[in-house]
């Protein structure tokens, strides 16, 4: 996180840079690219705040845009003053009540070190005077201009106007809601892994190291606050993976047990493979079309002791190959469960990663609902007579939930639909009993005979 209110000289000096590393990842996220790549670029002195900036900007972003369209109605022909525009502006912006993960700034600090960023680089000196004019008259001009601006769909909800259409369409009754709370920082969720220790261990050893946290769903635990993985207590002896709470519902409604024969079929990063592993010993294959990601997930399995002995007998195979072309990687023998984590929009992570609203376009929702089709439809005859596919999105558009449930349903008459929770809303703090998690769908198969 930045300094906080009246930084000191040295803090001043930083948030110069960090305003310029934070603009080259809004220019990056507007052209297209990935936050995770472009932060995972950043020096590592500058990471931390680059983050916070960053993510706090992806928030925001709807309403600099509108702010800076009313100001500077003509785009910045360099998109990196566009971006030192958007980032500064976001600290101005008018704070909600009671809103979490906001980088303090006064407002002088910010024109003058936005000011001095532009006037560093020859690339943005030109674009000095426009910055410094920009950010002084929205200060002069604030209450008029965010009057303006709420009237925006975008400046309003932070998204796309595609995205809030389709999610006002979808749930009538709860959009903005759902709106609201991608807006807010998510929750630490960790999933203990219960063949290294217990939840009670885990929450004794933060307890001692007067670290925050409480129990969450079946075998997770939650966070007070967020802290660098390397900061907990067990991350190195694997008691605990980081996972979504919504996340954690996926493998038990497989119903593992000992001996059964398994497919993760889009499996990286690994935490909802580590968690079959985690409560069986299976035969289990971990499949993903990234090689390169495919090694993310031998070094979470290594780092939970997940992966078997050579006598155990059990195998745990990570397969790098594509899921709707199970002739290159499949031996034949069917699965007694398969999880099919299916790409999607990744529409319900939207506070989690929250470039991804700005990513995604909205032909984006039929291109990924048609390859979840393909891939559902190639891995139904792998199932064994009996056995289990778990469809998971975490989607919260129904192009690619219950509608995709419904359609494979009628195309599979040996397919029967079996009790799972459907489509889970992301939600925010004032949650019943305090469980916050993700926005997923769930449905779950048996095949007949």
């Amino acid at each position: 996180m930045p300094a906080p209110a009246s930084p000191d000289s040295r803090n001043a000096v930083a948030l110069q840079e960090l305003l310029l590393e934070s603009a080259e990842a809004v220019r990056a996220v507007l052209a297209g690219q990935s936050l995770t790549e472009v932060l995972a670029q950043v020096p590592a002195a500058y990471r931390a705040g680059t983050q916070a900036l960053s993510f706090y900007a992806m928030r925001r972003l709807g309403e600099a845009r509108a702010v800076r369209g009313l100001l500077v109605p003509r785009t910045p022909p360099e998109p990196l003053a566009e971006g030192l525009l958007l980032v500064s502006l976001c600290l101005l912006l008018p704070v909600p009540a009671g809103a979490a993960g906001v980088p303090a700034y006064p407002p002088h600090t910010v024109v003058d070190q936005a000011v001095r960023a532009a006037a560093s680089m020859t690339r943005l000196a030109p674009f000095k005077g426009l910055v410094n004019g920009c950010l002084r008259g929205f200060l002069r001009e604030h209450d008029s201009l965010m009057a303006r601006v709420v009237k925006q769909v975008e400046g309003r909800w932070n998204h796309p106007q595609w995205w809030v259409d389709r999610l006002r369409a979808a749930y009538p009754d709860n959009w903005q809601d759902i709106l609201t709370a991608a807006n807010e920082p998510p929750p630490m969720t960790l999933r203990v892994n219960a063949r290294r220790a217990s939840r009670e261990q885990v929450l004794q050893a933060f307890a001692d190291a007067r670290i925050g946290a409480r129990p969450a769903g079946a075998s997770g635990v939650m966070l007070d606050a967020p802290r660098p993985v390397t900061q907990l207590p067990g991350f190195e002896a694997g008691w605990w993976s980081v996972q979504d709470a919504g996340a954690q519902l996926a493998a038990p409604l497989l119903e593992v047990r000992d001996g059964m024969r398994v497919l993760d079929a889009c499996a990286a990063p690994g935490g909802k493979t580590a968690h079959l592993l985690e409560m069986a010993d299976l035969d289990l294959t971990a499949l993903d079309a990234d090689a390169r990601r495919l090694q993310r997930v031998g070094a979470n399995l290594e780092r939970l002791g997940l992966l078997p002995a050579p006598a155990s007998g059990r195998q745990v195979l990570l397969r790098a190959g594509d899921a709707t072309q199970p002739d290159g990687w499949w031996d034949g023998r069917p699965f007694d469960a398969i999880l099919a984590d299916v790409p999607c929009t990744a529409s319900g992570i939207v506070r989690r990663h929250p470039d991804i609203r700005w990513l995604r376009r909205a032909d984006d929702v039929g291109r990924t609902a048609a390859l979840q089709t393909r891939i559902a439809d190639a891995l139904w005859p792998l199932v064994a007579a009996g056995g289990r596919l778990l469809y998971v999105t975490c989607s919260v558009f129904p192009q690619e939930g219950e509608r995709q449930a419904a359609a494979f349903a009628a195309r599979h008459a040996d397919a029967v639909r079996l009790p799972a929770p459907g489509q889970l809303l992301p939600c925010g703090p004032a949650t019943v009993g305090g469980l916050q998690h993700d926005g997923f769908f769930y449905a779950l198969f048996a095949k007949a005979g």
